[in-house]
C-alpha cells in the first residue's frame, strides 16, 4: 500500500525524539476509517480498511517509508513543571503532504509503551479513542482549527484502567506535534542550538510567511500568541471548554489537541469546568483565555536566551508583547460573537451587546448552543419571541433585543438574509456531552450505530437534520453531575 512519508522532524537531531517501533496487538479490527480525510492525504480509503491496511493502523506493521518516532516535550501540567514527558503513547509514523500541499503529521495513539511512557502502559481504551474520532471530526465540521482522526482499530486486548476495557488505537493526523512544552524541553535543559534550530523548524512549517526581521524567535511568538487567541475565541464561542490545557497540549500550530476530558457546556455557566482532576477549576469554561496567556507566557519564558543575550532585556521585550494578548483576543471573540449575533459591519457597542446577552444567559441557566440557534428564527420574524421562551423572566431579554434587532436593522438585509447569516455562525448539532456518553455505552456493547450516527449528523453541524432532532437536544439534571476522565 502507497504511504509517501515524508520526515522533516526526524531529520532534526537525535536527542528531539526517540526511535521506536509500535507494539503489535492480538487481534485488530477496524472500527472505522475516515475517507474524506484519507482521500485529501492522497490515500485510498479501500487499501486502509484493507488487512494490510487495518495491520499498519493497529501498528502490526510498520511500512517501508515509514521512520516511527516518539516526540520529546517536556509541560506545565496544572500550573506543575515536568521537565521530561514526551510521547508516552503516541508513535509518530511520519508526514504526508496532502493534495492540497499542506504537510501534516499521522500519528498511532496508543501503540504501545515508548521511552516516555514513564510506567505507563502506552496504550488507549475504547471510549476515549471513540471520544476523540467524534469530537475532533466535529471540531473540524464546526470550523475550529483541530487535529483529527483519519481512522480507529480495536486491538482484542484489554487494557487496565478502572474499569479494564477493550483496547483501541488511534490515527490521528495534526499539523505538527510541536507543543508550547516542545520548547520548555530544550529550555529547561539550557539547550539553546536546539531551541534554535527548533524555533527555525517551527517557523518555517508553520508560519513561513511572517516578517522575521525581529528575529525567528519573536517572529514565532508573535504568530503562535496570534493563533492562540483565534482558537480559544472560537472555543467560547461554541461553548467548548478543553478540559487539561497544560502547555504540553498547547499546539504551536493553533489546533486543538488532546481531547481526553473534554466537553460543551449545555446550560451557559463560564465556571463550569468537567474534568475529574480539575479540582480547583483551573480549566473551567471562563478561565481558557486567561489560561492560553498563561502558557503563552511559559513559551517566552523558554525563547528569552534567543531573543537578547541579556536576559532582562529579552525578557522585557517578550512581556511588551504579550501585554498585547488581552486585546488580541478581544478582537478574535467579538469577531467570533459578532458573526453569532448576525452582525457583518463592526459596531463599536457589539462587544457589549454579546456580554449583555451572554449575563442574561448565565443568569436564567439557558442552554448555550440552543439560545444562540434559536437568534435565527428571531432575526426571521424580526421578534425575540423564539428566544424568550428559553428564560424564566423574558423582560430584560426583550430590553436587550430592542437594541440587537435595531443593530440588525443597521446591517441591512433581508429578515431571511440575516437568519442565515445566523444559522451559518451558530450549530444546530454539537457533540453533546451525554450523547458522547451514551455512544460509547453502545459502543462497549458491540453497537457501533450510535457512533456512526453521531458522525454522520456532526458532519453537518450547522443543517438542521430533523431526523436527528434528539442529538440536539440538552440533557436534564445529569449534565450537573457530569464529568470527563483523562483515560491514561
Amino acid at each position: 500500500m502507497p504511504l509517501p512519508f515524508e520526515h522533516t522532524y526526524a531529520r532534526l537531531p537525535a536527542h528531539f525524539f526517540a526511535k521506536v517501533r509500535p507494539t503489535p496487538v492480538a487481534r485488530p479490527a477496524l472500527l472505522a476509517i475516515n475517507a474524506p480525510l484519507a482521500e485529501e492525504l492522497g490515500l485510498s480509503p479501500t487499501e486502509l480498511a484493507s488487512p494490510e491496511g487495518i495491520e499498519i493502523l493497529a501498528g502490526n506493521r510498520v511500512p517501508d517509508s515509514a521512520e516511527p518516532i516518539a516526540l520529546a516535550y517536556a509541560g506545565h501540567q496544572f500550573g506543575a513543571f515536568v521537565p521530561r514527558l514526551g510521547d508516552g503513547r503516541a508513535i509518530l509514523l511520519g508526514e504526508l503532504v496532502g493534495k492540497d500541499g499542506v504537510r501534516r503529521d499521522v500519528q498511532l495513539k496508543g501503540a504501545g509503551r515508548t521511552p516516555f511512557s514513564r510506567g505507563g502502559d502506552g496504550r488507549a481504551a475504547l471510549g476515549p479513542v471513540l471520544r476523540e474520532f467524534v469530537v475532533s471530526e466535529a471540531m473540524h465540521a464546526l470550523g475550529v482549527p483541530t487535529t483529527r482522526a483519519l481512522a480507529a482499530v480495536t486491538t482484542g486486548e484489554t487494557v487496565f484502567r478502572d474499569p479494564p476495557a477493550p483496547g483501541a488505537v488511534l490515527t490521528r493526523v495534526a499539523a505538527s506535534h510541536l507543543r508550547v512544552g516542545t520548547f520548555e524541553y530544550f529550555a529547561a535543559r539550557g539547550d539553546r542550538e536546539a531551541l534554535a534550530q527548533l524555533t527555525g523548524y517551527a517557523l518555517a512549517r508553520h508560519y513561513p510567511g511572517v516578517d522575521a526581521a525581529g528575529g525567528a524567535a519573536l517572529a514565532l511568538f508573535d504568530a503562535v500568541l496570534q493563533a492562540q487567541a483565534r482558537l480559544v475565541a472560537r472555543w467560547l464561542g461554541l461553548g467548548f471548554v478543553h478540559g487539561v490545557m497544560n502547555t504540553d497540549n498547547t499546539s504551536i500550530a493553533g489546533e486543538t489537541l488532546d481531547y481526553g476530558p473534554c466537553a460543551f457546556l449545555d446550560t451557559h455557566v463560564p465556571s463550569r469546568s468537567f474534568s475529574s482532576i480539575d479540582h480547583g477549576g483551573r480549566y473551567a469554561y471562563g478561565q481558557q483565555p486567561r489560561i492560553a496567556l498563561w502558557n503563552l507566557a511559559r513559551l517566552g519564558d523558554a525563547l528569552i536566551p534567543l531573543v537578547d543575550d541579556d536576559q532582562a532585556r529579552a525578557a522585557a521585550t517578550l512581556t511588551e508583547r504579550l501585554e498585547a494578548f488581552p486585546d488580541v483576543f478581544a478582537a478574535a471573540h467579538v469577531e467570533v460573537l459578532r458573526a453569532k449575533l448576525g452582525l457583518v459591519s463592526e459596531g463599536e457597542d457589539d462587544a457589549e451587546l454579546a456580554r449583555d446577552l451572554l449575563g442574561e444567559m448565565a443568569a436564567h441557566a439557558v442552554d448555550h448552543t440552543l439560545c444562540f440557534r434559536a437568534l435565527a428564527d428571531a432575526a426571521a420574524v424580526g421578534d425575540i419571541a423564539p428566544v424568550a421562551a428559553m428564560f424564566r423572566d423574558p423582560t430584560r431579554l426583550r430590553a436587550w433585543a430592542t437594541a440587537w434587532l435595531a443593530r440588525l436593522d443597521d446591517d441591512g438585509g433581508t429578515p431571511a438574509e440575516r437568519a442565515a447569516r445566523i444559522r451559518r455562525a451558530n450549530p444546530a448539532f454539537i457533540p453533546r456531552n451525554h450523547q458522547i456518553e451514551a455512544m460509547i455505552t453502545a459502543a462497549l456493547g458491540g453497537d457501533l450505530g450510535p457512533f456512526e450516527r453521531l458522525r454522520r449528523v456532526l458532519a453537518r453541524p450547522y443543517d438542521d437534520q430533523p431526523d436527528a432532532a434528539d442529538l440536539a437536544a440538552p440533557p436534564g439534571a445529569e449534565q450537573w453531575s457530569y464529568r470527563t476522565f483523562c483515560g491514561t
